[in-house]
């Protein structure tokens, strides 16, 4: 289990990956990261932490701008009834983080597969993304295709779906 950024970053050197980091101030929402566009390139994401009453969780990252209707995203993801936030007792459970720091990096602590997760096209789309690594102390870019190589060793293929309501 990665718990640390330096294993995340220790992990990502394992698999082949490359990624660069810069350390801010801590960001708990898309608002209060805004200032860092200007000195981070690449799309910035947004990522919820949801699960369904029958206890299916899922990780559901965008592009930060998309417009995410959570009314109506379980029918899209095939899920059982409303989805709602997930605890943070679970989010800490499945990927090892706590609120304002949920990232898709966090899929190398979900070892039993618990968590689907959910990638925008528009997302999928960009040349590098940035992520928190593990931390909002800190925000990662990673080149699309290398961050599909994490994916891929994590054993979390994407659910590729328009989520923009």
């Amino acid at each position: 289990m990665a718990s640390t950024p330096e294993e995340l970053f220790r992990y990502f050197d394992e698999i082949g990956v490359e990624t660069s980091t810069e350390s801010h101030g801590p960001v708990f929402t898309v608002e209060e990261s805004r200032h860092l566009h200007d000195t981070i390139a690449g799309a910035h994401t947004k990522n919820l932490f949801l699960w369904d009453r029958k206890s299916k969780f899922f990780l559901v990252t965008a592009k930060e701008s998309t417009k995410i209707a959570l009314n109506g995203l379980h029918r899209k993801l095939g899920a059982a009834g409303r989805l709602s936030f997930g605890s943070e007792d679970k989010m800490l459970e499945f990927l090892g983080v706590t609120p304002g720091s949920v990232t898709p990096f966090g899929l190398v602590n979900d070892k039993t597969h618990a968590v689907q997760f959910v990638l925008d096209p528009a997302l999928a789309g960009a040349e590098i993304i940035n992520c928190h690594p593990l931390t909002n102390t800190m925000t990662t870019s990673i080149k699309m295709a290398d961050f599909r190589r994490f994916l891929e060793a994590t054993g979390h293929p994407p659910l590729v779906l328009p989520l923009a309501d």
